[in-house]
């Protein structure tokens, strides 16, 4: 896609909205405690029984020291022996649910996040993954895509080698900013040397993808320094690289309260530094996949985006879309068939579920027929920046112009404002639209004015 984005500041400030970023949908804002473990136990049978291959997500909520600006599950401790008590429950949490699956499912896609996921000791790490192997059937060929988050600060060759060694081919790293300024004001100190270490390690022991995470819109930022860390990480040559928009909301985080919103950069910095990152990393090769995410041509997103099987779940970009996503650890979700279930957010009641032989599973949602037509539309929006209404009236047995009459307006005005282009049998995103896809997606979107819109940020 050589014209991939079409920067327009007037349209940004015109359609950058708060909304859902859409890694499933409907969206995480949507569950409800009426879904439950029987309810995950049902769709573990059903997919037992059409022998569904498996993704694992596994949360591992453990940090030594806080990122102010972070609004993950994380249990911020010096204390390494915290890890055990939960690796337990978690191994409780398996033995209940692989007791539901076939060893036939095999496991195509594995993610350790967090947290961070090397809090873990190199014993307790072998454990876990001797502890997976034992209850899923993980690929052994190298084939899968088996992947964890690596905080530089927290990783070293040796711990590389283990995580290759134990079957990881994909590492993410956490780098936000290269300057020591913006890693101050953050308290994520955290040098070029060590980012550049791992990365070597991550070459030399044959990962198959190394992506970085950056973020703009940090405290003492500037287009300038944001331009120079960016350029350091094009030099590192990642895979991937991922530019995520930081959105200040103290009063959902509570470590953004450490904060000084007086040093946040302004509206106009940010979109500036985000335009520049753009040219900078489309100068250098990559494409731009959607949703803050961009690729070397040769990475399978951008490949899976070309022959139309990119697709986006709750780890994002995926090319396992297909797979039965098991979430698993604290706060962990996932999705199974039509269900969307999430365990307990609260680390010591998921562990006393556990403890008591109960799997954690709070809430979620099952899809009816109008979320699964309204998920198709979206999922092709976000992975395919295209919605082709006939393969749409085909599989669901629609009238699209009929279906989605009451937002044909908006469709048109988007048209006529040249975000998309909308023909007889289909809508196609165009350049100048590519960044504000989620504009796109809330019109299709039937739960969104019902949206804790409060807990919603800017996606740009």
């Amino acid at each position: 896609m050589p014209d991939a984005i079409r920067w327009d500041t007037d349209l940004i400030r015109r359609y950058d909205l708060a909304g859902p970023r859409y890694t499933s949908y409907p969206t995480a804002e949507q569950f409800n405690d009426k879904v439950g473990s029987f309810d995950l136990l049902h769709a573990l049978r059903d997919s037992r029984k059409a022998l569904r291959p498996l993704s694992l997500y596994v949360h591992l909520p453990f940090c030594a020291s806080i990122c102010y600006y972070c609004g993950c599950n994380k249990v911020i401790t010096k204390d390494r022996g915290r890890a055990q008590p939960y690796l337990e429950r978690l191994q409780r949490e398996v033995e209940l649910i692989a007791c539901h699956l076939d060893q036939r499912q095999h496991v195509e896609q594995l993610h350790l996040g967090g947290g961070t996921p090397t809090f873990l000791s190199h014993d307790e790490l072998r454990h876990l993954m001797g502890m997976l192997r034992q209850h899923f059937t993980l690929l052994d060929d190298d084939s899968g895509d088996y992947s964890i988050e690596i905080d530089p600060r927290e990783a070293d060759w040796s711990t590389m080698g283990l995580l290759r060694e134990l079957g990881f081919n994909r590492v993410s790293l956490g780098v936000q900013d290269l300057d020591p300024e913006v890693q101050r004001a953050v308290n994520r100190l955290q040098t070029l040397d060590q980012t550049r270490a791992i990365v070597e390690a991550a070459r030399t022991l044959q990962f198959r993808s190394l992506n970085i995470d950056l973020i703009y819109g940090l405290p003492r930022q500037t287009p300038a320094g944001f331009e120079r860390t960016l350029a350091e990480v094009i030099a590192l040559q990642p895979d991937r690289v991922s530019v995520f928009n930081y959105n200040h909301l103290p009063e959902h985080f509570l470590p953004q309260r450490r904060i000084n919103a007086s040093e946040l950069p302004s509206a106009t910095d940010k979109l500036a530094m985000l335009e520049r990152s753009i040219e900078q990393l489309t100068e250098a090769g990559y494409r731009y996949v959607g949703m803050d995410h961009f690729a070397l041509p040769d990475d399978e997103l951008a490949t899976a985006q070309e022959d139309g099987t990119l697709q986006r779940n709750f780890q994002g970009y995926t090319t396992h879309g297909h797979c039965d996503l098991v979430g698993l650890g604290v706060s962990s979700i996932s999705q199974i068939g039509d269900l969307y279930c999430q365990n307990h957010s609260d680390i010591n009641l998921y562990q006393q579920s556990l403890g008591n032989d109960q799997l954690a599973t709070v809430r979620g949602l099952i899809c009816n027929q109008d979320d699964r037509i309204r998920r198709a539309a979206i999922q092709q929006i976000t992975c395919e920046f295209q919605l082709s209404f006939s393969e749409l009236e085909k599989t669901y047995d629609l009238d699209v112009h009929e279906y989605f009459g009451e937002i044909w307006p908006q469709l048109e005005q988007l048209a006529a404002d040249g975000l998309i282009e909308l023909a007889a049998d289909r809508l196609v995103v165009l350049p100048p639209g590519r960044l504000l896809v989620h504009a796109l997606c809330v019109l299709f979107d039937r739960y969104q004015p019902h949206l804790a819109t409060p807990r919603l940020s800017q996606v740009i």
